[in-house]
């Protein structure tokens, strides 16, 4: 019996309904992806799941005794306390005694403490403080750090928690990846393989959704389909049921015009009409204007400036860091004509630091950028800085003109924005009142229409539909002058640059070939690092004694020797066994097991994961020494 049922759902806010006659089910150890345009109904079909909004008609049967928990797509701006408090509040009000009861118990207030185990031990909820510490042992958080105070990437993790906490049978994502580092989506994808429950998700991260999806849910003009097997698969599928409709929408509208004419007709063919072909040409009208036409693709062009030096930049001896934290030390690259460069580190490692650098908008500590000659910048900015939220969208591109330049062809700015997917109505109202999505596409309208010779482009891809994204590939492999991308998305990375460069930590910049994959296959792992000792506790000062020599590296002895010469063939082995049970289930097939078989083999992949990662940490120790 399906853990979830949608049956027959309707749901609108006004004009077509956004959901038409939606029929889905949920089984038990499903990983489900919503995949749609922006604003085709994604997220309000996942809020209908999870109860927050309810039907215009029809039904959601939740199987009795199910569990669903979301995790929101954006941090909660009234979310404080202590990761525990955080977790903790996934229980509601139980949560709340929980995370009172630790607090008086670390400040010693006894009356408060006793309070709060009372009320704990009448509704039975340790068994629940357990769980608690055991969810954030699991993801590896700290239980007492501030939640303000973490980076983006940790809070989401946090928050990931807190739906974890109620134990769900059903976990729901929201675009679980936006602002997380590449080290962090890796994670969380390991993470949800070993996960035992169902889960329902939307994505734009295209190598997120091949690693995970065993089912694809779509959403295209209210109407949700449903395509068993992987992201590739659906791919394949989705085309041919374009094509067949797009054959049979011309069908139709032949035979319409044909009997539009006959209508028409003089005198003579009045008196012989037949009026079942009247009446059957007034419901080929009426399904006529219902037919809702699928919305159209981006056209994306680039307004090209003069071509630049051959040389674009070149940082000679660069250092740069805040205090003790050194971003960059002793840094020189050269930038070409034509290049197209990734740049990936995780969140802080001084990505943006980086671009503005390069760009001469911050002096570096030491060392020098030299800039070519002919360089004309287009800047994406991550943060949409660049958008004034007191203008309209056509503001904001047309800047008081009534036409833009694009490559020497004049465009009405209506209709360049018509290109983005703006309609007029849309294009005229003020961007306060646009999606993430949307805004996206509009700084995208803005950058492209600015000639330019060096497109720097920092996380262009977030909040955008995977259509757009892949349209946006097209046009950056397409463009003539030298681009600088920064991006968290793997597949994004991997399509689009020629060359990387990696903030690898402790100020050293790594230059590779190729895009991310090509990055993973060629790094090496960082060299061994000597453990500081602890600094002593403050006593009274010692006569002075000459410095100890540092302890030397203990030689392998034969045992770790013969452990380091098995381990390639080893992990060579697991990595076998991994793709091998992986690409099991991606099989349709799979998942018509019961739930238990599906349930154990995603525990042994996670358990075979682990292994990996245990034999590659050990590999490395035994390597450095």
């Amino acid at each position: 019996m399906p853990l979830l049922q949608l049956q027959r759902v309707d749901f609108g806010v006004g004009g077509p309904l956004l959901l038409e006659r939606v029929d889905l089910s949920i089984e038990a150890g499903e990983r489900v992806c919503i995949v749609g345009r922006n604003g085709a109904g994604k997220s309000t079909l996942m809020r209908l799941v999870a109860g927050e909004l309810k039907p215009d008609d029809g039904e959601v049967r939740l199987q009795s005794g199910a569990v669903v928990a979301r995790m929101a797509q954006e941090v909660p701006q009234d979310a404080t306390g202590t990761v525990f408090d955080v977790v903790a509040a996934g229980l509601g009000e139980l949560g709340a005694l929980l995370a009172r009861y630790h607090h008086a118990l670390e400040a010693g207030d006894m009356a408060a403490m006793g309070e709060a185990q009372a009320r704990i031990e009448a509704l039975h909820g340790w068994d629940l403080d357990r769980r608690v510490a055991q969810v954030i042992e699991q993801l590896e958080l700290p239980a007492q750090a501030r939640f303000e105070a973490l980076s983006g990437g940790m809070k989401r993790r946090v928050l990931l928690a807190r739906a974890l906490v109620r134990k769900p049978d059903i976990l729901l994502l929201d675009e679980p990846t936006n602002h997380l580092d590449i080290e962090s989506i890796a994670w969380l994808e390991g993470f949800l393989k070993s996960f035992a429950g169902s889960l329902l998700f939307i994505t734009h991260d295209r190598g997120f959704l091949r690693a995970l999806a065993t089912r694809i849910v779509e959403i295209d003009r209210g109407r949700v389909t449903s395509w068993p097997g992987d992201y590739d698969n659906y791919l394949r599928r989705r085309e041919e049921r374009l094509h067949a409709e797009a054959q049979e929408q011309a069908r139709f509208d032949r035979l319409l015009a044909q009997e539009e004419a006959w209508i028409r007709q003089g005198i003579k063919a009045r008196r012989t009409r037949n009026e079942g072909r009247v009446r059957a040409l007034k419901a080929m009208r009426a399904e006529r204007a219902r037919r809702r036409e699928a919305s159209g693709n981006v056209r994306m062009e680039v307004a090209q400036g003069g071509a630049s030096g051959r040389k674009v930049i070149e940082m000679r001896g660069v250092s740069h860091g805040y205090g003790a934290r050194r971003l960059l030390e002793d840094t020189s690259t050269t930038i070409l004509r034509g290049d197209r460069i990734g740049i990936i580190g995780p969140n802080g490692s001084g990505k943006s630091t980086l671009l503005r650098i390069l760009l001469g908008e911050l002096q570096p500590e030491r060392g020098e950028v030299v800039h070519g000659t002919g360089l004309q910048v287009a800047y994406f900015d991550q943060h949409r800085s660049q958008l004034d939220e007191s203008l309209s969208a056509l503001e904001n591109v047309a800047e008081g003109r009534e036409y833009v330049e694009i490559n020497g062809a004049r465009k009405h700015a209506i209709g360049y924005l018509q290109d983005f997917l703006f309609t007029p109505e849309r294009a005229r109202a003020p961007i306060t009142r646009l999606s993430g999505g949307e805004r996206n596409r509009l700084l995208l309208a803005r950058l492209f229409a600015q000639p330019s010779n060096l497109l720097v482009m920092d996380e262009p891809t977030n909040d955008l539909d995977i259509e757009t994204l892949e349209l946006l590939e097209e046009l950056l492999l397409e463009y003539p002058g030298t681009l600088l991308l920064v991006s968290h998305d793997r597949d994004f990375l991997d399509n689009v640059v020629t060359s990387t460069l990696v903030l690898e930590g402790e100020g050293r910049l790594g230059e590779y070939v190729g895009g991310y994959s090509d990055w993973l296959r060629q790094r090496r792992p960082p060299p061994a690092r000597a453990q500081a000792p602890p600094a002593p506790a403050p006593v009274k000062p010692a006569p002075p004694t000459a410095p100890a020599a540092p302890p030397a590296r203990r030689k392998l002895g034969y045992r770790e020797a013969r452990e380091l010469e098995q381990l390639p063939a080893r992990i060579e082995q697991l990595e076998a066994e991994i793709a091998r049970r992986t690409d099991a289930m991606h099989d349709p097939g799979f998942y018509q097991q019961d739930g238990a078989a599906i349930t154990a083999a995603n525990l042994e992949l996670a358990r075979l994961q682990e292994e990996l990662d245990a034999a590659y940490k050990r590999w490395e120790e035994l390597e450095s020494r």
